[in-house]
Formats: structure tokens, sequence, C-alpha cells
């Protein structure tokens, strides 16, 4: 009988995957788009949606120069539609917790981020949380999974990442590690198809489950 690989640590994705923030996200998006002379709505949007919304600047041609004013007008409106954690979220992480290390990477800005952390009561049950701009590049680059695994010492082969979009997937493979996909509010199943996710959950609640067939009930 071949034994089951040891699983040191869960880490996730925040949006889309801990958060549902598709309304806050896409409604900010389209008021920074009035505010910039973009006529895009929400097809735009969703053809060229991505974690780095630098990417989503690039591809509505808002010039480098205006980024800064983007984002803050963005933030604004973000402010306006509260966000709330998957309906599966409290009861998958409680789960999770004794049995591994859990870990927080996301694209999300740090402040922001953070904020919500703190307003959701979930800050403590990250053994580390590697935000935007804690990393030079952002996803898909390795980067900063790389700085959540040192920061946990925990090795690749042994941990798995959970996320929502394809730059997820190929985050973590860069990286080393299992990626598992989920499906969320935010417009990414066809091109999370498309990768070819290894494994691929239809809700968060799956996830426990999913980590017990492929490691067992050991802790970490």
């Amino acid at each position: 009988m071949s034994l089951r690989p040891a699983l040191h640590a869960v880490l996730f994705d925040w949006d889309g995957t801990l958060l549902n923030s598709y309304t806050a996200d896409s409604q900010a998006y389209l008021a920074m788009f009035r505010a910039m002379g973009v006529n895009w709505g929400l097809a735009e949007l969703e053809q060229h949606y991505s974690p780095d919304w630098y990417a989503v600047y690039r591809a509505a041609n808002i010039p480098k120069q205006r980024w800064d004013e983007a984002d803050r007008v963005w933030r604004a409106y973000y402010l306006k539609h509260p966000s709330r954690l998957m309906a599966a979220t409290r009861r998958v992480l409680a789960q999770l917790r004794g049995r591994h290390k859990l870990g927080l990477v996301s694209s999300g800005d740090r402040e922001r981020v953070s904020r919500q952390l703190r307003h959701f009561r979930l800050t403590r049950l990250f053994r580390t949380r590697v935000l935007g701009g804690d990393t030079e590049e952002n996803k898909p680059h390795p980067a900063p999974l790389l700085k959540a695994l040192k920061e946990m010492k925990a090795e690749a082969p042994h941990c798995v990442y959970v996320g929502d979009t394809p730059e997820d997937m190929e985050m973590a493979r860069a990286a080393g590690v299992r990626a598992i996909a989920v499906l969320g509010p935010f417009p990414t199943e066809k091109r999370l198809r498309a990768v070819k996710p290894e494994i691929l959950l239809n809700g968060l609640e799956e996830l426990p489950k999913v980590l017990r067939e492929l490691y067992g009930e050991a802790r970490s």
C-alpha cells in the first residue's frame, strides 16, 4: 500500500475564493471606466477581467500616467458596495485550521484586504498573508506564493493553493504547489477550465472532502 503524501499547508486566494466581492469589484470598475472616459460595460470587463488590474487598464487603453487616478476612483466606489464572505468560508476554514497551516496569497491591496480580514475576524487564522505590493511581481508570477511558503517554512510539494482564476493556477504550478481551482462569482470559469486544472471544485464547500481523499486525516 502506498503512503499518501503529507499536506503541510493550505493557501488561499481571497477575492472570489473566500470573499464574494464581485458586485463591489465590478461596480467600482464600471464607475472608474466612466470617470476615465472608457466606453466599457460588464461584457468588456468580463472578457478582459484579471486579478492583475493593470492588465485590465492596459486592455481598456487607460494611459499609464492615469493609473493612479484610476486606482483612486476604483477604491472610492468599491467602498460603497460591501462584500461578504462566500457561504462556506467560515465552515471550511474552521474545519481545516486544526489540521493544516493556513496561508493567504492575494493580489488585493494590502490596506483593503487587511481591513476586510479584521472586519470578518479572520486575520489570526492565517499563518502568513502575502498581499498586493508585498512582492515586485504579481500573479501569475510565483513570487507571492514562494514568499508565503518561505514565511510558513513549508515545502512546495507538500502544499496546495486554492484559487478561482487561471492566474492562480499558473502561479501555483510555477511555484511547484498543487493547484486546486474553485468556481466562484467572478467571470473566470471559461478561462479557468481552459487551463485544465488538475482539480476543479464547484464550490468551496467541497474542499475538505477532497483534501481528505488526497491526503488523509493526518494532522500536519
